[in-house]
């Protein structure tokens, strides 16, 4: 079985939208890291894509540059936050994709939050 998400081999952000209540998208780059069928991501605890990921969990994304413009199609995905083992498997892999990057991110936002997204449906 391949990856399930094959589009995003070789870019180093994606585009992730999320939803408002209202039904209204907000896209935003994030870092990310192919792992375990599906990609993770690291973010603030506090920002507003982890308050409407628990309000709803489908989102979209897309391989883009740092400033969100797309680099490919956008696909249908579902998002959740992890803690745990899963959250120390995501940290660890984003540590070594982006390496002295990831921990000045992390050292800058203490309290961090990690998403796990696996294809919709």
């Amino acid at each position: 079985m391949g990856a399930p998400f094959p589009a995003f081999d070789g870019h180093q952000f994606l585009r992730l939208t999320t939803f408002r209540k209202t039904g209204v998208g907000v896209p935003t780059p994030v870092w990310f890291v192919a792992l375990d069928g599906g990609l993770g991501v690291f973010t603030a605890a506090d920002s507003g894509k982890v308050k409407r990921i628990r309000n709803e969990a489908r989102v979209r994304i897309a391989p883009c540059n740092f400033r969100g413009t797309p680099k490919g199609p956008e696909q249908e995905a579902a998002a959740r936050l992890v803690a745990g083992e899963a959250a120390e498997r995501i940290h660890a892999a984003l540590a070594a994709k982006y390496g002295w990057m990831f921990r000045l991110a992390v050292r800058r936002r203490p309290d961090h939050a990690y998403l796990e997204i696996v294809p919709a449906g």
